[in-house]
């Protein structure tokens, strides 16, 4: 019997590369191919303990490159296809909004078709929360399936086109998928300009942390981990069309998270500098993650036992982020595979 193949876009970087892993891991059965174009966040380096082993495939393309990615579906006929690949840093959505529209929106359409044309057995869309835009502070009210789509920046714009463009193919085309809108991961291997990454590295080097505005934004915490356990529920047991909600029910301010890590390490919170305030900077952000609970799923993290955690993950793992930091790892694919 011929192994499943999974092939999982954007799996050098944060969210995908855990992914990746988790799947290699767990699924020895199945083939899983890691796609991506390793622009700045796409790091290899993490994947060091899986790359040899033979149910593990690199393949470095860019999603929008349609002749590529049509060539490769048709000779991998690939069964599932889980899709992380996206620009996602808002801040460079701010300043390029155009890099966002052409790796979101168009490589999403690429893919839907490249599925299309194989027949697939699951499109996996994983997208963001910041789709529903902003929730005011009301500690009663979250994000449902439900929720209007009202996006505030280029980069939750984008996403929601790709979010719109795979219910498109799902309803003209009869392509089987889901849609997972996750709240804010953190956990190992977060690239370093991320609020929680970005922080413990600059507290551990004494460095000033930046905080916008007055820190009191409000996000949902999930830890990378859950996640992943969640996406692969999605995948195998999600009812096709629909859309499901990865919450991790904590939420916290940004000072508040900032304070916990400083604290953590035992530093003086004299380390915080507030910093003008991000454009279009969205209040609050909450999800309802009852209908995925219903399929199965629960956070096995709180906030305290997954923020520990992960500190203790940078702090034992310095060496990665500290290449990420200088850009060391960007050589990393060139000398792996020599070319």
């Amino acid at each position: 019997m011929a192994k499943k193949k999974v092939l999982v876009t954007g799996g050098a970087g944060f969210i995908g590369g855990n992914f990746v892993q988790y799947m290699v891991n767990k699924y020895p059965g199945y083939d899983i191919y890691n796609l991506d174009l390793l622009t700045y966040a796409g790091d290899l380096t993490k994947h060091r303990n899986i790359e040899k082993k033979d149910n593990y495939y690199f393949v470095k393309a860019d999603i929008a490159d349609r002749e590529t990615i049509l060539s490769l579906f048709e000779k991998e006929k690939f069964d599932y296809v889980v899709h992380f690949a996206a620009e996602s840093h808002v801040d460079r959505s701010i300043t390029e909004p155009e890099i966002f529209v052409r790796t979101n929106v168009l490589g999403t359409q690429v893919l839907l078709e490249a599925a299309k044309l194989v027949n697939v057995t699951k499109f996996v869309h994983v997208s963001t929360d910041e789709v529903y835009g902003e929730l005011d502070f009301d500690p009663k009210t979250f994000f449902t399936e439900e929720t209007p789509l009202q996006p505030n920046s280029p980069y939750s714009a984008s996403k929601a086109s790709s979010d719109l463009l795979v219910r498109a193919y799902h309803e003209t085309y009869g392509l089987p998928i889901n849609i997972t809108r996750c709240s804010n991961n953190y956990g190992p291997y977060h690239f370093p300009e991320k609020l929680i990454p970005l922080t413990i590295s600059r507290v551990l080097n004494n460095q000033k942390v930046p905080v916008y505005g007055d820190g009191r934004n409000i996000r949902d915490w999930l830890h990378v981990f859950d996640h992943c356990a969640a996406i692969d529920l999605v995948l195998h047991k999600g009812t096709n069309g629909e859309v499901y909600n990865v919450g991790g029910h904590n939420e916290r301010t940004n000072l508040a998270v900032v304070k916990t890590i400083i604290s953590t390490l035992g530093k003086s919170e004299d380390l915080i500098e507030f910093v003008q305030d991000r454009l279009g900077h969205d209040k609050r952000y909450a999800i309802d993650p009852t209908k995925l609970e219903q399929l199965g799923w629960k956070p096995t993290y709180t906030f305290e036992t997954g923020i520990a955690q992960t500190i203790q993950w940078y702090q034992d793992n310095k060496e990665w982020w500290e290449q990420i930091i200088t850009g060391e790892y960007q050589n990393y694919f060139q000398k792996q595979y020599n070319v």
